[in-house]
């Protein structure tokens, strides 16, 4: 056994013995290591503190310029609050100071008539219906604010030449909240035909025929002002501009004035239901309907009367439309007026509002 270990022993320090000697070797034979680097090259040659100093004062200016720059734009924003709330005031004292005298005058004329009992008011049209009742005839005032030029159109019966429908029709099958009968008519063939000159969106119906003997052509232009008068050829009246309107007899006021009626419309007949279109001089529209009970000349207004009433109302121009039995005055889907004919008369043309 003790044999056998001395082997072992003498065997690991044969085989190990190499090893050790080279560790030896190597323990006393080498030095430490010393790598010599030059940094001079890499060290600034001058310090940073100067550089730091001059960016701070650099950031402190931009800061200062930043906080001015808030503040200016903050009093800029300001003023420009204060200007534009002191245009606005200039604008709305400015728009009140235009609209007085279309008030004032306005409340003149209004007074004349009275007090509504209705009123339609939208952002395309104002229409208040008054009670005319001076002791020898009745009938109704409709006053009309045309804001939009649109806001009245004209319709021919059914729409088409020779058709013929009753205002009421006309007014519920175009969704009208309000309509007057318009110019005359001759019947013909079983067919109902507009009388002489009309005029629809802006094109002749019929072509133009030069006024005769008493008609006139009435209607409205492509500013929404009323326009009409006798006009002996067509360049006079293209010239108004017509966008629509109609023919009857006679013209009551012109520029503010009476008109001379002829002999035969003061008497024939004498009293009868009418229907009278006219405006102010502001472009505001009148319209007054007159009843009556039969056509026979005993009930409703003479001409003269009509024409004396518009002129102390203080209209400008005036025109008689059809009257008797086709007079009528359709608002807000019900018949205003007492048709002469105990129903209304189907007519060819007729001036509508909507609302």
């Amino acid at each position: 056994m003790i044999s056998t270990k001395k082997k072992i022993n003498r065997f690991f320090l044969l085989a190990t013995g190499p090893f050790l000697g080279m560790f030896a070797f190597m323990l006393f034979s080498f030095q430490s290591m010393h790598v010599e680097v030059h940094t001079a090259s890499y060290v600034p040659k001058q310090t940073l503190a100067a550089q730091t100093v001059q960016l701070k004062q650099n950031l402190d200016k931009a800061d200062q310029t930043v906080k001015a720059t808030i503040s200016s734009i903050r009093k800029t924003s300001a003023l420009y609050k204060q200007t534009t709330a002191a245009m606005n005031a200039i604008v709305k004292t400015a728009q009140t100071q235009a609209a007085r005298p279309e008030s004032i005058y306005n409340r003149r004329i209004s007074v004349k008539l009275g007090t509504p009992f209705e009123r339609v008011e939208s952002s395309r049209i104002r229409i208040e219906l008054y009670r005319v009742n001076p002791g020898v005839y009745q009938g109704y005032a409709m006053k009309v604010k045309l804001k939009d030029p649109d806001a009245m159109q004209m319709a021919l019966g059914r729409d088409k030449v020779g058709g013929a429908e009753t205002t009421f029709q006309a007014v519920s099958r175009k969704g009208a909240v309000a309509g007057i009968n318009a110019g005359g008519f001759a019947d013909s063939g079983g067919k109902r035909y507009p009388l002489s000159t009309t005029v629809l969106n802006g094109k002749y119906v019929n072509g133009f025929e030069p006024s005769f003997k008493d008609l006139f052509f009435v209607g409205l232009n492509d500013a929404g002002r009323l326009i009409g008068g006798k006009f002996s050829n067509q360049a006079d009246l293209d010239r108004l501009k017509p966008r629509f309107g109609a023919t009857f007899v006679p013209v009551l006021l012109k520029n503010g004035q009476p008109m001379p009626i002829p002999e035969k419309w003061k008497t024939s007949p004498y009293r009868a239901p009418r229907t009278v279109i006219g405006n102010y001089k502001d472009d505001q529209l009148l319209i007054l309907v007159v009843d009556g009970y039969n056509e026979s000349g005993s009930s409703g207004a003479t001409l003269q009367e009509l024409q004396s009433k518009l002129y102390g109302l203080g209209v400008m121009d005036a025109y008689n439309l059809d009257g008797g039995g086709s007079s009528s005055l359709i608002v807000n889907g019900r018949v205003v007026n007492h048709p002469s004919d105990g129903s209304l008369r189907p007519v060819p043309t007729h001036f509508l509002f909507f609302k």
